[in-house]
């Protein structure tokens, strides 16, 4: 069921008023109007309406007045503003300002309508993350996976999440290991129209060449050795919503070449296929490595990086934001003791907001839940040595001792584990530059961190 909205239109013009309370209301939207700067204001105030449609030239103040004021009282209210004379200069100030968008009059209904769609789907996600708010402040369960907090840079990706999610564009998300790409993809797709339909995940790093071209695009029987039966692969299945390509810097170029057809024509032959598959899908890429290094590197197509580049998040790593470290900590004890009142000494608080995190906010997850564990009375007593930095050595435990409780499968899986986590450690999360460290192939690191449970590193 649609939902409706209230909207406040302020334009000094009324044939314009009217034309845009029409078009509005043929929507089924609740719209109130003013022909003043200050009647809009106080409006704006008293009824707080979703969404202020305003004019910059107003006979007794700018448009930019009449923002600053609004926003002072009402800080996320959306504001689009409206303009004859859609300079740079006024474009820059009005957003600067916080408008949420800007539209040229006269303008065309299609473009208005779109701008619209994107300011209800973001206005969607500002709720659905205060209902999470107000969940946790009560003590709820807290939902287990969700995009937390209050920065500059995490309210400008929640803002690119809104205008993102109403469009069919392909977007391109680069961040750290750990900083929480899955979740804006997942958020993105949560938001979209196609949230009803299949949403399909690939990690493009976790396969063989062979394997993840038959996982992608399914293959003929009889195509190679094995194919018993025709199997429809990810693109086909996810004809109508969504693919989300993790590591996608990880692909093979090949299937890179294969994935530009679809993005080109949303088309493809599936392995020893000679019949085209049409599909209709949205494709998320993400990478944890710096995109322009990893096409400088050989590893992406600049190609492909034009077609996935439509729509760019940069998720800054941990370190950069720490103002959002108190409200993940916060979250995560809620996530993983509701029942305990446990608290945060402010000392202990200053302390991990002064670590690093190289595993972001995986790791930071991670120590909360070992120090809920061993947290006596009411404070969380967590005293974590400062990580070493990027290239920095760590201390490998000496090899386990035979003669005790565990077996030796036990033993050795112990300390492999701690080599491993050394080498990525070291290599700053990054799997393949860890995987030249211990001198073996990709693939068997994926497996031994699957295998024994590196979990900050998965």
């Amino acid at each position: 069921m649609k939902k409706l909205r209230r909207l406040l239109v302020v334009d000094d013009e009324p044939s314009m008023r009217l034309n845009i309370t029409d078009i509005l209301q043929m929507e089924g939207h609740s719209v109130e109007e003013a022909g003043t700067g200050n009647d809009g204001i106080l409006k704006a105030l008293s009824g707080k309406p979703d969404i202020i449609l305003l004019d910059f030239n107003l006979p007794d103040m700018d448009g930019l007045k009449v923002l600053s004021e609004v926003k002072k009282e009402i800080p996320d209210i959306l504001v689009i503003i409206l303009t004859a004379y859609g300079t740079n200069e006024r474009v820059i100030a009005t957003m600067k300002a916080g408008a949420f968008d800007y539209v040229e009059k006269p303008f065309e209904l299609s473009e208005f309508l779109i701008i619209l769609e994107r300011a209800f789907s973001y206005l969607d996600m500002q709720r659905e993350l205060e209902k999470l708010r107000l969940q946790a402040d009560a003590e709820k369960d807290p939902v287990a996976e969700q995009i937390i907090g209050k920065s500059a840079a995490m309210k400008k990706i929640m803002k690119t999440i809104g205008l993102a999610a109403a469009s069919s564009a392909a977007i391109l998300i680069q961040g750290e290991s750990g900083t929480g790409k899955e979740l804006v993809a997942d958020a993105i797709q949560r938001h979209s129209d196609r949230v009803d339909m299949p949403y399909i995940k690939i990690n493009c790093g976790a396969f063989a060449e062979s394997l993840l071209e038959s996982e992608i695009f399914g293959h003929e029987k009889g195509s190679f050795t094995g194919a018993s039966e025709l199997k429809q692969g990810k693109f086909e299945l996810a004809s109508g919503g969504t693919v989300f390509l993790d590591e996608i810097n990880n692909m093979p170029q090949s299937l890179q070449v294969r994935l530009l057809r679809i993005l080109q024509q949303q088309s493809f032959f599936r392995v020893g296929g000679k019949e085209l598959v049409q599909v209709d899908v949205r494709i998320i890429a993400a990478s944890n490595r710096v995109i322009e290094d990893e096409i400088e590197a050989g590893n992406l197509r600049k190609d492909l990086y034009y077609r996935l580049n439509v729509i760019r998040i940069n998720i800054p790593p941990l370190r950069e934001r720490t103002e959002d470290i108190p409200l993940l900590i916060d979250f995560f004890i809620k996530k993983h003791s509701p029942n305990r009142n446990l608290a945060v000494p402010q000392d202990v608080l200053e302390k991990l907001k002064a670590l690093p995190w190289h595993g972001n906010v995986r790791e930071l997850e991670n120590h909360i839940q070992r120090a809920i564990v061993l947290a006596r009375d009411n404070a969380l007593p967590i005293d974590i040595p400062a990580a070493p930095r990027p290239g920095e050595v760590y201390d490998v435990k000496s090899p386990p001792q035979p003669g005790g409780s565990q077996s030796f499968r036990e033993l050795v899986s112990e300390y492999e584990k701690e080599l491993i986590l050394n080498a990525l450690r070291q290599s700053n999360g990054n799997r393949s530059a860890a995987a030249k460290l211990l001198r073996m192939s990709r693939r068997l690191l994926y497996y031994k961190i699957k295998d024994l449970k590196i979990e900050e590193y998965t």
